[in-house]
């Protein structure tokens, strides 16, 4: 492949993600959130010339974007329509056992953010949608104007930890239906009133209303231990996270599975048996550069953690 050959863009923590991974020639990856291929891209370039990527994805959209822009690597890219939790199957399907490396970048993408017909951004007008992938049959449309305003302001609180969620909840509840990213966005200001805040006042619902749409939290902590069990001896996985909940899940994860004895402290034996699986590269997260920022504003709050399987493993 002719090296003048670019990328079509870089994602959140590129050069972060390429030196964790460190793709090598013959390896096998995954990138488990593939978007529109940025991350994948590093990748399949590294390991030229028979490095191979699995690239899987929710959205429809992106992955024809991906498969656009991937095509120079042409057979060494498998795109496939499926969420990371099932990395397992997916790879299975390729007859992979083991790869060399996984990359989930967790959260919305910045092109799902700026297509008003998702109904992702309180920026842009358009329907209450939010899904991750058309087949998913919860909506926030459902959540807003169906769920109880009990149910409603939990997950304004667990997800978005909104201090205003209960008359956040309240307000939706009198005010509905709501069929739109606006009218939604408008409520909140007015729960608000003059309260200074920042960032928005719909950023915290807006966010937990998408995570209990795509049940994200679940899929992430259902998904870190496959994904850990997918990994060949010394293989690596990398995680970015956008919001305290999702890096508080995959920092557990890690620190538990990095550890030969879950055993009480005061137990004087270990009766557990647990064996360490992964070792920690980074015990406290990787944050972008003020230079990445500065060009890409979505990555001021990205974290990355990155864990190595343990050869005993």
């Amino acid at each position: 492949m002719s090296e003048t050959i670019q990328p079509p863009h870089l994602s959140v923590l590129y050069r972060e993600i390429l030196e964790a991974l460190a793709p090598h020639p013959n390896g096998r990856y995954i990138d488990g959130t593939v978007g529109a291929g940025g991350h994948a891209w590093g990748i399949l370039e590294q390991s030229a010339p028979n490095g191979q990527l699995l690239g899987l994805d929710l959205d429809p959209q992106a992955l024809v974007i991906a498969n656009q822009r991937l095509s120079v690597f042409s057979e060494r890219v498998f795109l496939h329509l499926a969420s990371y939790s099932s990395m397992t199957e997916q790879a299975a399907e390729l007859q992979w056992t083991q790869v060399d490396g996984i990359v989930l970048d967790l959260g919305v993408s910045s092109m799902q953010l700026d297509t008003p017909e998702r109904g992702f951004s309180f920026r842009h007008d358009g329907p209450l949608d939010m899904r991750f992938g058309e087949t998913n049959p919860k909506s926030a449309d459902m959540i807003i104007n169906q769920y109880s305003e009990a149910e409603i302001a939990e997950i304004i609180w667990v997800y978005g930890e909104d201090r205003l969620s209960r008359k956040i909840a309240q307000a939706i509840c009198r005010q509905r239906p709501l069929h739109s990213t606006q009218e939604l966005a408008s409520l909140i200001e007015k729960v608000y009133g003059n309260r200074p805040t920042h960032p928005h006042p719909a950023t915290r619902t807006f966010q937990a209303i998408r995570i209990a749409v795509n049940e994200e939290l679940q899929t992430i902590e259902q998904s870190i231990p496959k994904a850990i069990k997918l990994l060949a001896p010394s293989g690596r996985l990398a995680v970015i996270s956008f919001h305290s909940l999702e890096d508080r899940i995959v920092k557990q994860i890690f620190r538990k599975e990095s550890r030969d004895c879950l055993c009480p402290p005061e137990q004087p034996m270990c009766t557990c048996g647990h064996k360490a699986t992964i070792k920690e590269i980074n015990r406290k997260p990787l944050e972008a550069t003020p230079n990445e920022i500065a060009y890409n504003p979505r990555a001021r709050s990205a974290k990355l953690r990155i864990a190595e399987k343990t050869n005993l493993a």
